[in-house]
């Protein structure tokens, strides 16, 4: 994937913090920023799969193999 290059604007006390981190972490800022963006994107890709999915069987519906009406009302199962 080819990279590109972007302008950010970050307040400088997040900043300061980030380069402490990268260091910490033996990487750069801007390292660390596209690893956390590729995490973000990875994560919107999988559960818009997910969400995909569940939608799909709900669509569908599932057979629960009830061949005939029950005997009985939702109300009686209540009744006090």
């Amino acid at each position: 994937m080819k990279n590109q290059n972007i302008t950010l604007s970050i307040p400088k006390e997040i900043l300061k913090q980030a380069k402490l981190i990268a260091v910490q972490k033996n990487t750069s800022v801007s390292k660390l920023l596209s690893q956390k963006l590729q995490e973000i994107v990875e994560k919107e890709k999988d559960y818009l799969k997910a969400k995909e999915r569940q939608v799909y069987f709900m669509q569908k519906g599932f057979d629960l193999q009830v061949k005939e009406q029950p005997s009985w009302k939702r109300d009686d199962l209540y009744d006090m």
